[in-house]
């Protein structure tokens, strides 16, 4: 038992620009990341616009991992509405793709003055730990509010509230190997963690045991904290003792492994003997995560 990112478009008005990445991702000493811009393949920038997103990107605060952010830097008003440039950031092991989502322009005491569902198939894929650029078109109907101030406003998703709370979801196999027993104490388990941010998906350790051929299996519950369903592929993992040393790390492809909205989901991970580089490693404390993409 093994544990453990298209609709009709309307963003035309978009500018289209040349995808190139700028700097390497970097990881603070506090484990904050500091994304790469990544530009559309289709967009068309003068170096002096390039340099001007380069600019406003390296004023964007860290994020933490696992995390999809959207900061706005720039409101452009027109007689029919008006468009906001924004940063959309994506600190998430893997590459993500977005469909429709909600958005929320709020003033400066956080209250919403305009909002609008967006179709982003057009911006393709958002590569992991990347900061991409895109325009946002709100139209006159989509106000809120009769003015939309120039200054002290905000962009951000609209998180709606969730119709259940967040629940333990088993695959097949697990379903009819474990006692019901262990499945209480996963039950258990989950509900005594400290609730995700929204969007937020985070890998957390259960057990680490030797097999008898002496690989070393890893159980890790992969927390979805988002209102939609993940499809995971492929993920790197590594695994770092209690004395900060790295134990293994790995590559794992997965068959149509899916999180549902909302829930956390054990699996176990098995590193091959060959792949435990640490020979007695300190186990009484450890961790599991995604490298940092270079």
């Amino acid at each position: 038992m093994a544990l453990f990112t298209r609709k009709k478009k309307n963003n035309d008005e978009i500018e289209k620009q040349e995808q190139t990445p700028v700097q390497e991702t970097e990881i603070s000493t506090e484990g904050l990341v500091k994304t790469t811009l990544s530009f559309h393949p289709d967009w068309e920038l003068t170096n002096q616009e390039k340099y001007v997103y380069q600019f406003k990107h390296e004023q964007l605060p860290l994020l933490k991992p696992n995390q999809i952010s959207i900061t706005g830097t720039k409101l452009i008003q027109y007689n029919d509405g008006f468009v906001v440039v924004a940063f959309l950031r994506n600190t998430l092991p893997k590459a993500v793709r977005f469909e429709a989502v909600d958005l929320l322009l709020l003033d400066e005491n956080g209250q919403a003055i305009a909002k609008k569902q967006f179709e982003l198939d057009g911006l393709d894929e958002l590569p992991s730990m990347a900061c991409r650029p895109w325009r946002f078109l709100f139209s006159n109907e989509d106000k809120l509010v009769e003015k939309i101030p120039e200054h002290g406003w905000k962009i951000a998703f609209e998180l709606k509230q969730s119709q259940s709370k967040h629940q333990l979801e088993l695959a097949e196999s697990w379903e009819n190997q474990i006692s019901p027993l262990q499945k209480e104490h996963l039950e258990k388990l989950v509900a005594s963690l400290p609730k995700l941010s929204p969007g937020e998906v985070n890998f957390m350790g259960i057990e680490t045991k030797y097999t008898p051929e002496q690989n070393l299996a890893v159980t890790v519950l992969i927390r979805n904290g988002s209102e939609k369903n993940i499809m995971l592929e492929q993920i790197p993992l590594i695994v770092e003792d209690a004395d900060g040393d790295i134990v293994c790390q790995g590559g794992f492809k997965l068959d149509q492994f899916e999180v549902k909205a909302n829930t956390s989901k054990p699996w176990t991970f098995i590193f091959p003997k060959e792949l435990v580089t640490k020979e007695k490693p300190n186990l009484t404390k450890w961790k599991v995560y995604p490298p940092a993409k270079q």
